[in-house]
């Protein structure tokens, strides 16, 4: 859910709705995106011995599955009955293995007997077992897995971390397969448990968690019946402190813990709350610093981050609540500015398809705010701005957008705009196809005639009228080629 700063400028031509939707069109081929890297997606987490990582599991059938798990249970030896789970194991591998044993009589009985065993590896040996079934693509496999989920939750107060960070990756890939796990994992307490977590010494186990919290986050019933616990709990402060920049900022970690921030945000549940407790102030900081680490590493990772933490600060930018706590982010208007478009610069090189991140929350910025405006012209960002344009439609908009924030402020802020690059760039949209991208422009040139009328001369002399006249028998455009058409001669 992304939320537009509203201001005296509103979007004209494309309308409010169309660019929700398209926004909402994006938001869902992120979160498509996100899922083939394996950030909102199951995770696997397998620690196999260099042999077994060489060796083809088999698929298993069904006598084989019950000697394996009558060997874990009752061999003579602790090394025979700890084989026999790890050869259940990678058999669990395939999808045939998984149907077979959810099948089986009494199969996740005896598993779920050996995960509660007194012996250590065959506990953990059974907890990867369950961690394989938790990764399948099948609904059913998973909630096959619902009576050992109390199992699990009762082990995240254990002493072993990979312990710990193993039941975490499973229940986190229970909890968003299936609605019943959450039904009974809620009033078990999953809140309080995962708050008690947070407060590890481990990052391998902190990572574990908030991807386990994330997939809660995103589950339909959250804004209604989880997200309230998790804001009376304590796992706000910690996640917060989690995203503080500094030398112990784990990058993995931050990545999970600010996507459960951005579902909280977008939920909407108590952002007063979170822009109380240094919410702002927290991702402003982390914002400034992921700039100043795209411009001293190639890590392309860092995008994974940063897309988070801007949609973020977007969201928080459009509360009420803001402006009791002084208005903006509070660390100095050119200083995010110049963060902003570092970023949008790693963007265009690395990853173009986020450059609407960074454009969104500049956006939100300008829309009230003389002071960014200001910003954005004294440090000579209108070119670097306008080179954006044709990357996309999309961006197109965005950038014309801000630039329409800063054009509504008033003649002063027109003056600094013009002269310069701006009128052979809004020339060249008034060439695209894309009504949303020649709307905007043509809001843009109004703003602009309107505040400083040498642009309308200028605007004349450069066959302005001509870039027009394609879009005059456009439904949707008409009546403000004409009113610009007629701004400009009175010009």
């Amino acid at each position: 859910m992304w939320r537009r700063q509203p201001g005296r400028f509103r979007l004209v031509g494309c309308g409010v709705e169309e660019l929700r939707r398209c926004w909402r069109e994006r938001e869902a081929a992120l979160r498509k995106a996100r899922r083939e890297q394996q950030l909102v997606s199951k995770r696997l987490l397998r620690d196999e011995a260099p042999e077994e990582a060489e060796e083809v599991a088999a698929i298993l059938g069904e006598a084989e599955i019950q000697q394996f798990l009558r060997l874990a249970q009752r061999g003579t030896e602790g090394k025979e009955r700890e084989k026999a789970l790890v050869s259940l194991r990678q058999g669990l591998q395939h999808l045939e293995t998984q149907q077979t044993f959810i099948r089986l009589e009494g199969s996740m009985r005896t598993l779920i007997g050996l995960l509660t065993s007194n012996l250590a590896l065959l506990q953990l040996e059974a907890a990867r077992c369950l961690h394989e079934l938790s990764h399948s693509e099948q609904p059913a496999v998973a909630e096959a897995c619902l009576p050992a989920t109390s199992y699990l939750l009762t082990y995240l107060s254990g002493h072993s971390s990979d312990f710990i960070e193993l039941c975490l990756y499973t229940l986190g890939n229970l909890i968003v397969e299936s609605e019943a796990v959450r039904r009974q994992l809620l009033p078990q307490g999953i809140v309080p448990a995962l708050a008690a977590c947070i407060q590890s010494p481990h990052v391998a186990v902190l990572e574990a968690l908030g991807y386990a919290l994330s997939q809660l986050l995103q589950a339909k019933e959250a804004p209604e019946k989880i997200i309230p616990s998790i804001m009376g709990s304590t796992l706000l402060q910690h996640m917060l402190r989690l995203l503080q920049p500094g030398p112990k900022l784990s990058p993995g970690v931050a990545v999970e813990f600010a996507w459960c921030l951005h579902y909280i945000i977008c939920s909407q549940v108590n952002n007063a709350l979170l822009i109380t407790h240094g919410a702002l102030s927290t991702l402003g900081l982390l914002l400034l610093d992921l700039a100043g680490a795209v411009q001293r590493t190639e890590d392309a990772g860092l995008e994974l981050l940063a897309c988070p933490v801007l949609r973020c600060l977007s969201n928080l930018l459009t509360e009420a609540a803001v402006e009791a706590v002084g208005g903006q982010i509070q660390l100095g208007d050119e200083r995010v500015v110049a963060a902003i478009f570092i970023l949008l610069q790693f963007f265009l090189q690395k990853q173009p398809s986020l450059l609407p991140e960074g454009l969104w929350l500049l956006n939100n910025l300008t829309a009230n705010s003389p002071s960014f405006c200001t910003s954005l012209l004294s440090l000579d960002l209108i070119e670097p701005l306008l080179q954006l344009l044709p990357v996309s439609n999309v961006v197109s908009v965005l950038v014309l957008t801000v630039l329409c924030n800063i054009a509504e402020k008033g003649p002063a802020y027109c003056q600094r705009l013009w002269p310069g690059p701006l009128l052979p760039s809004l020339l060249d949209t008034l060439a695209f196809s894309d009504t949303e991208v020649v709307g905007q422009s043509l809001e843009l040139l109004q703003l602009l005639f309107l505040y400083q009328p040498e642009a309308a001369q200028a605007f004349l002399q450069q066959s302005g009228l001509q870039a027009l006249q394609r879009h005059e028998g456009e439904a949707q455009l008409q009546d403000r080629v004409h009113a610009l058409r007629e701004t400009a001669l009175r010009g």
